[in-house]
C-alpha cells in the first residue's frame, strides 16, 4: 500500500477510471490556464498536484508515468476526433459511436481554440451541425424562391366597371343630351381611368366636363 492508503500501480497495470480522470483532468485544466503547460510537456509541479488530487479523491497513487501516458491517450483522441471533423477520414471510424469523456477538458488542454460543450459526447455528437434542417432551405433561398414564384403568377387583372354602371352613372347627369351620353358611354368603356375621374367630380360639373372631352 502507498502512503495516504492508496494503491499504487505501475505504468503498466493502472486502469483509469471515469472518476480518475475527471479528477486528473480537473487539475490538468486548472494549470493549462494557468500557463503551466509547455510545449515540451508540464511543469514538474503539475505532475505533483495531479498525483496528489488523484489520490485524495480517488484513494488512488499513481506516478508521473503514469499521467503521461495517460495524457498521450488524450492526445491521441484529440487528434483523432479533431481530423476525423475536419476531414471525415474514414479511418477514425473507431470513434464514431464511442463516448469520449472529457472531452471539454481535452480540448482546452490540447486545442489551440478552447471548445464549449456539455461535458462527454460521442464523436457523432461533436459532429458540427448544419446551420439548417436537411429538408430546410436558408431564410435567402427561401426568399429567393418565394420572389420567383411570384413572378410567374398571373398579374391581378385591372378593375374594369361593368358597362351597364357606366351608362347609369351618365344617365343621371342632369340636362345631359342622348348623344352626349352615347359619346361619353363610347369613352368611358374603354378607359377606367376616364370613368373613375368623372366620379372624382361633383355632380355639377360632370356634363360641362364630359362636354369639354367630346
Amino acid at each position: 500500500m502507498a502512503e495516504g492508503g492508496g494503491k499504487k500501480f505501475g505504468r503498466n497495470y493502472l486502469t483509469w477510471t471515469d472518476e480518475m480522470d475527471t479528477t486528473l483532468l480537473e487539475v490538468l485544466v486548472e494549470h493549462h490556464n494557468n500557463g503551466d503547460h509547455a510545449q515540451n510537456g508540464w511543469k514538474s509541479h503539475v505532475y505533483s498536484a495531479v498525483i496528489g488530487n488523484v489520490r485524495e479523491k480517488c484513494s488512488v497513487t499513481i506516478t508521473k508515468e503514469n499521467i503521461s501516458s495517460r495524457c498521450k491517450t488524450f492526445e491521441k483522441h484529440y487528434e483523432a476526433i479533431s481530423k476525423m471533423l475536419s476531414q471525415a477520414n474514414k479511418k477514425v471510424g473507431f470513434y464514431k459511436n464511442r463516448v469520449i469523456k472529457n472531452w471539454d477538458a481535452i480540448t482546452t488542454i490540447y486545442s489551440k481554440d478552447h471548445a464549449n460543450g456539455e461535458g462527454a459526447v460521442t464523436g457523432a455528437e461533436t459532429v458540427v451541425e448544419p446551420t439548417t434542417e436537411p429538408n430546410e432551405a436558408s431564410p435567402e433561398m427561401k426568399g429567393s424562391f418565394h420572389d420567383a414564384l411570384k413572378s410567374l403568377e398571373p398579374l391581378p387583372l385591372p378593375q374594369v366597371t361593368p358597362p351597364a354602371e357606366i351608362l347609369a352613372t351618365l344617365e343621371i347627369i342632369p340636362d345631359l343630351a342622348r348623344g352626349d351620353i352615347l359619346r361619353s358611354y363610347g369613352k368611358m368603356i374603354l378607359s377606367e381611368r376616364l370613368y373613375q375621374a368623372l366620379l372624382e367630380l361633383p355632380m355639377n360639373f360632370r356634363k360641362e366636363w364630359l362636354l369639354m372631352l367630346n
